[in-house]
């Protein structure tokens, strides 16, 4: 068996007021697995996502990172290995144009030159936004902003993608246009999201996290087929949509 990507174990985390976010949870997702994490809002499934690359440090237990522990000391090498993409695309663009946006991560890597050019095109290439990257992402819909943004994080060659809600404030095309891009993609996928045929399209195994803990995890038709635990769980499939 392979060294986990992520590794999480019992981890725990109460924020500063004392609210209870995480109670133990275990998640260990291998190389080249995807996995939705599903879970009703208030789950805690932010506050798992934000300790993936260090925003947040577990009360207790462990998260590593292909056998790295997210320390302190270990963050910028952890941040290079999971890349995280926020459901705002706003909130990861700021440069003025979509090459200097891209380039931004790597750049603070201390690459130049070709080797920063090439990284900058692969990533523009494999999200089919090549040809904007002299605009402004000001300029740009909202799905092509959502590409650039997944650009940006790709650039850094991460080991594992974490997507928050990628299919959110998407029009049906730049839906399915994003699933083909995220289908093709050699990276472990983490997707959170409440769409669960999307869920069902692009992952092929499902954890559900309810009120800080890990209540299912495996084949992801099993998980949405299973009516007692959806029902419990307060996730629902679309009206007419079948297992």
């Amino acid at each position: 068996m392979s060294v986990p990507v992520l590794d999480l174990r019992q981890v725990a985390y109460a924020y500063p007021g004392g609210h209870q976010a995480l109670f133990g949870v275990d998640l260990h997702v291998h190389p080249g697995e995807r996995v939705a994490l599903l879970g009703p809002n208030g789950a805690g499934k932010t506050t798992l996502v934000l300790h993936l690359n260090g925003v947040l440090t577990p009360g207790h237990g462990s998260v590593t990172v292909s056998g790295l522990p997210v320390t302190a000391g270990n963050l910028l090498e952890v941040r290079r290995r999971v890349g995280l993409v926020f459901q705002d695309p706003d909130d990861q663009l700021f440069m003025p144009t979509v090459r200097d946006d891209v380039a931004f991560g790597p750049a603070n890597l201390g690459i130049r030159g070709a080797e920063l050019d090439a990284r900058v095109h692969a990533a523009l290439d494999a999200v089919g936004v090549a040809d904007l990257a002299d605009r402004a992402p000001h300029h740009l819909s909202f799905g092509q902003r959502r590409r650039v943004a997944i650009a940006t994080v790709l650039a850094m060659s991460p080991e594992i993608l974490v997507l928050d809600e990628p299919s959110s404030n998407l029009d049906p095309a730049s839906r399915r246009e994003l699933a083909d891009i995220l289908r093709e993609l050699p990276v472990t996928l983490l997707m959170v999201t409440h769409d669960l045929p999307y869920a069902l399209e692009l992952c092929e195994r499902a954890v559900v996290l309810s009120e800080g803990t890990v209540v299912a995890d495996g084949g992801t038709r099993d998980v949405l087929g299973d009516s007692d635990l959806m029902a419990r769980h307060r996730l629902e499939l679309p009206v007419g949509f079948s297992i």
